[in-house]
């Protein structure tokens, strides 16, 4: 048989269900900026400021130490140690054994997804969310269902009896991360204890990404004291440390760490010798160096991350007013996270509408349908910088709507 007389080989494809993947529309929002010479970018989740010089100096000192070699599989004692003394101070007794060090928030979010669901589970996510969280489970083979907030004169809310209805026995993980990104919605400590109660009843496991947990700014969460909380309610306040709930969390937000990919998560200790084979098969561990600089954020970053908490409620503030000044701007103001989700003239086709405010008067945000279908009609802003590139980027979104009004 000669070489002509072969079959033409078929053209090489991923597996259905990663193909089905949703890409990202902020990075395509992202590369319709490119060739654009001024671009004002409030499209990603991460502060303009860098980490604080104390958590880099000892990455540095750990490097130059020689911590370059594998840790154990869910992290070097010490840092595992401080975590559980981080998590108990914050919401209760939390012991090392039920702790596991990740590569990123968003590693521990694929590593819990693989220890409880697989091929042809039924998984419920509250949305609008950030699509890692929604797409996970589908490369699982999981089949993943929504409810939506509502959205109205309060902001963005729970409808807490269309959730619990729709956590039908059979279900087996129900994922919620409050404060929402990226509505900044934030689930009461009633919703939270509904639902523990209804997912107990039910056996379904809750997966809480709480990444923004430090990241809120209610003034009516203060105690009999006075003193406002330091974190949004928590399902690790109601839940025990050993049944079905799984928390999330990453040194990314509170501590201004986005490109180091270090997290964590808390869970039932009986998951650990298994968590431990995932991250194995993952990732093996995280950079020895990366977890000494987690130990430092931990042991000497409280004062900054509350001076932090404050400086984004600021801004968050003065975004609020100044987006109020827009005509057809509908903006709410949220109680936790980094972001502004609001409506404004042309949100009905948002992918659309920030490819040509980025190409039209380099003003980058993110489109609302990156989030979901959900997420369509809104935008949005992340306000993690100072105030003055915030008002920087509200001229520009005028201008925006000023020459499109014009044009019409």
């Amino acid at each position: 048989m000669s070489e002509s007389d072969l079959p033409v080989p078929s053209i090489p494809n991923a597996r259905d269900a990663v193909r089905a993947l949703r890409p990202s529309q902020i990075r395509e929002v992202a590369n319709a900026g490119f060739g654009v010479d001024d671009v004002l970018p409030f499209w990603f989740g991460e502060s303009d400021r860098v980490t604080p010089a104390f958590i880099r100096d000892a990455a540095s000192a750990a490097l130059a130490a020689g911590a370059t070699f594998y840790t154990h599989n869910l992290g070097i004692a010490p840092l595992r140690a401080a975590l559980a003394g981080y998590v108990s101070d914050l919401h209760g007794a939390t012991s090392a054994e039920h702790i596991a060090v990740t590569s990123a928030g968003v590693n521990a979010l694929m590593l819990a997804a693989q220890l409880v669901v697989g091929a042809g589970d039924r998984v419920v996510a509250v949305t609008p969310l950030w699509p890692n969280l929604v797409e996970i489970p589908k490369i699982l083979g999981a089949h993943v269902e929504t409810v939506a907030l509502g959205y109205g004169e309060r902001g963005w809310q729970l409808e807490l009896e269309q959730l619990l209805a729709a956590l039908t026995p059979g279900t087996k993980m129900l994922l919620i991360n409050s404060p929402n990104n990226p509505t900044g919605w934030v689930m009461s400590r009633d919703e939270q204890r509904a639902v523990l109660a209804h997912c107990r009843r039910h056996g379904i496991w809750i997966v809480a990404d709480e990444v923004y947990e430090r990241l809120y700014y209610a003034d009516a969460s203060a105690d009999a004291t006075g003193v406002p909380s330091r974190t949004a309610p928590s399902f690790l306040d109601l839940a025990t440390r050993d049944e079905r709930v799984i928390c999330v969390n990453s040194f990314s937000k509170a501590w201004l760490m986005t490109g180091w990919r270090l997290g964590w998560i808390v869970a039932p200790a009986a998951l650990m010798d298994d968590l431990g084979k995932l991250v194995e098969y993952n990732t093996s561990c995280a950079p020895a160096f990366i977890q000494q600089a987690g130990i430092a954020a931990i042991e000497q970053g409280e004062r900054f991350t509350q001076e932090l908490v404050r400086d984004l409620k600021a801004s968050r503030d003065h975004l609020v007013r100044a987006l109020g000044t827009v005509p057809g701007v509908d903006v709410k103001t949220p109680p936790g996270a980094m972001y502004l989700f609001f409506s404004m003239p042309g949100a009905s086709r948002s992918l659309e509408l920030c490819k040509a405010m980025v190409r039209d008067v380099g003003l980058g945000v993110a489109p609302g349908s990156a989030f979901g279908p959900q997420g369509e009609g809104f935008v949005r802003w992340c306000y993690a910088c100072d105030t003055a590139r915030l008002d920087a980027g509200v001229e520009r979104l005028k201008r925006f709507l000023a020459e499109h009004a014009t044009a019409q």
